[in-house]
């Protein structure tokens, strides 16, 4: 008992050394869903970076003769090694349904950090390196090769694996910009209305409370469609990007504004007033980083609903439209339900989606049973 009672003390004199940062850091450790969700956001992430990198083919590459082409499972064996087997087409002479077999006969190899179609990182470094696809140690003619998807193709015998690939650099940063954007209204506007009170703080609140008494997705939808249908990638991009945040940014803003109304009279504060201290300067330098581990939570958990908002618009036909690639542009072809039932592989970009939905919860909910690591020491 005194050897326990002796690692008891220990561990909470260790713990009474540490930051804030270093506890929630700690804390959060400890949270093994969290962790994981943390890995497969990286991967996710990375895979938005080094897009042309990680994608077998372009977003733009097709194939006609393979169209609803369905997933080629990758195999080991002593053999062929990393290889896969090709589809061979069939299409009904009556229905014209189209049908895929394998053939055992056609082997298909397959290999890691192989050439394939040449690609410019970022739109600036030029390179024909990709993270796996088809093996060509013969130096053929990159037409002459057999195609390989991992994931299926789509109705123009475009790689879907490719395209969500592609697609993610979108919907991926468009939830981060959006944040930044809300992070930068919510703050601000929140921040005034708790440390300013009164009728300004009146005043905010009750432009809170209509905004978020109106229905979120046919508020969406009706600034979705009041958008120009002839604007370029770009400016869609940065609409879409604006119209989520403007209506993202109440619940971060009250959360604030919470926290400096408990937090504006203590001593701290009043000693920065009385030096002379400007109201941006308290808020923004004193005040808003007490509590920054919860501002996190709070952004953390905002951005799947970002992911969402694109995808729903975009899904609808009121968001980004083709040529450019997002998770919602891709799954507007399942919007015909017989699709959906004949080639259910076009709903893998929901997968992916909700992948990254569960890991950002999940994080998020890690890092707020982290947020105030002081109630478990």
């Amino acid at each position: 008992m005194a050897g326990d009672e002796t690692k008891g003390t220990a561990a909470e004199m260790s713990a009474a050394t540490l930051s804030q940062w270093q506890l929630v850091r700690r804390a959060f450790a400890r949270h093994k869903v969290a962790m994981a969700s943390v890995f497969v956001l990286v991967i996710l992430y990375l895979l938005a970076i080094f897009a042309e990198f990680f994608a077998p083919y372009r977003s733009d590459y097709y194939d006609l003769p393979r169209v609803y082409s369905p997933p080629q499972v990758p195999r080991l064996s002593l053999k062929h090694g990393f290889h896969t087997y090709a589809p061979v087409k069939h299409i009904h002479p009556i229905t014209q349904q189209v049908d895929y077999t394998l053939d055992r006969n056609n082997v298909v190899s397959l290999g890691f950090f192989v050439k394939g179609t040449p690609y410019k990182l970022w739109g600036m470094i030029p390179g024909d390196r990709h993270f796996f696809g088809v093996s060509n140690p013969d130096g053929l003619p990159l037409s002459g090769l057999p195609t390989f998807y991992l994931l299926g193709a789509d109705k123009y015998g475009r790689d879907i694996y490719s395209r969500i690939v592609y697609g993610s650099r979108i919907s991926l940063s468009i939830g981060l910009v959006a944040i930044v954007v809300t992070f930068i209204l919510g703050a601000t506007i929140g921040g005034i209305s708790g440390y300013m009170g009164g009728s300004v703080d009146v005043l905010i609140q009750r432009v809170i409370e209509i905004m978020n008494s109106l229905p979120r997705l046919p508020l969406w939808m009706a600034l979705g469609a009041a958008v120009p249908p002839d604007w370029s990638p770009l400016k869609m991009y940065f609409a879409m990007t604006i119209l989520l945040a403007f209506l993202g940014w109440t619940g971060l803003a009250r959360v604030v504004r919470g926290k400096l109304l408990s937090l504006r009279e203590e001593d701290y504060a009043v000693a920065a007033k009385l030096l002379g201290a400007g109201h941006g300067r308290i808020i923004f330098r004193h005040l808003l980083p007490g509590f920054t581990s919860h501002i996190i939570v709070c952004l953390t958990l905002a951005i799947p609903g970002m992911v969402l908002g694109e995808t729903s618009l975009s899904f609808l036909g009121l968001g980004l439209r083709e040529p450019v690639v997002s998770w919602g542009v891709l799954l507007q072809d399942c919007v015909n339900k017989q699709v959906v039932v004949d080639y259910p592989w076009m709903l893998m970009p929901a997968v992916f989606l909700i992948l990254l939905v569960l890991s950002c919860n999940f994080v998020g909910d890690g890092l707020r049973d982290a947020a105030d690591p002081y109630s478990s020491n």
